[in-house]
């Protein structure tokens, strides 16, 4: 049961590859950059996945890692290597500023873009002379904050990380799904601009069928541990507070508007 507890971690640590797709609009040469970069994302995960976990177990047996401490930092403690240990504490420490600093720059941005589109508050939308999203980045900053409040009121560190990668993981379980099911519906609707397409992906019907069942295998996966658990049961609550904002704003008549707008220029490119 280990083993299917540890997709947990395994899906968090692929929490944000969806933004690859999202930079397709902003890079200078898509059509050379972005099949680099998501080639080389299979060679990433068996380096520091894959190599990095091999020799871990290779030097300290899986029963034996304390989960309250780096297993790297045990690995060169146990191979008397002190310095090295301080060099990755330093690595980890500088790693984790560095994913806290881009969650919080693509959030913002994104709580700008929604303010821009009327789907959040207008006060999110405004800039700075220096044009960042202040007000974006401050809640964004609130929400990072929060987890450190987790940690001063939760009962360990590991379980505090636990609940919030699992709540996160389940979120973007959603965000794929979405991407998924929008994929199918483009390739049912506009086949012509799929055949146009550069970027055709070999069995891709057939793999988000399958995608889509794994996903199902880990909302199952989840409910193994007591801990993964109670974060899926609380998430709902997260989708319940989004479709009652949801249900609000999309009443509103710019938004209406916008729709209305959006369905004319899309049903003006139908073939049908």
């Amino acid at each position: 049961m280990g083993f299917v507890a540890g997709f947990q971690i395994a899906t968090f640590a692929f929490v944000g590859i969806e933004l690859v797709g999202t930079t397709a609009a902003e890079a200078k040469d898509p059509e050379r950059n972005l099949p680099k970069a998501i080639n080389s994302i299979p060679v990433r995960v068996m380096l520091f996945y894959v190599a990095a976990l091999t020799i871990i177990i290779a030097v300290t047996p899986w029963r034996e890692i304390d989960p309250e401490l780096s297993p790297f930092v045990a690995m060169f403690s146990l191979a008397g290597l002190g310095i090295a240990a301080s060099v990755v504490n330093f690595v980890v420490l500088t790693s984790a500023t560095s994913s806290a600093n881009s969650g919080i720059y693509s959030t913002s941005r994104m709580v700008y873009g929604l303010a821009t589109e009327g789907d959040a508050p207008s006060l999110f939308g405004r800039l700075t002379s220096r044009r960042v999203p202040a007000n974006a980045l401050f809640l964004s900053g609130v929400f990072l904050l929060s987890g450190v409040v987790m940690v001063a009121a939760g009962d360990s560190i590991v379980a505090a990380f636990t609940l919030v990668t699992t709540i996160s993981s389940l979120c973007f379980i959603f965000v794929w799904t979405i991407i998924l099911v929008s994929y199918l519906v483009y390739r049912k609707r506009r086949p012509e601009l799929h055949e146009a397409s550069k970027f055709k992906m070999p069995g891709g019907v057939v793999m988000c069928y399958v995608v889509l069942a794994f996903f199902a295998f880990l909302l199952w996966a989840f409910t193994q541990k007591d801990d993964t658990l109670q974060a899926e049961l609380v998430t709902p609550a997260w989708f319940l507070v989004l479709g009652i904002a949801w249900l609000v704003l999309r009443r509103r008549p710019e938004h209406l508007a916008r729709e209305a707008t959006f369905h004319a220029e899309l049903e003006s490119k139908d073939p049908d």
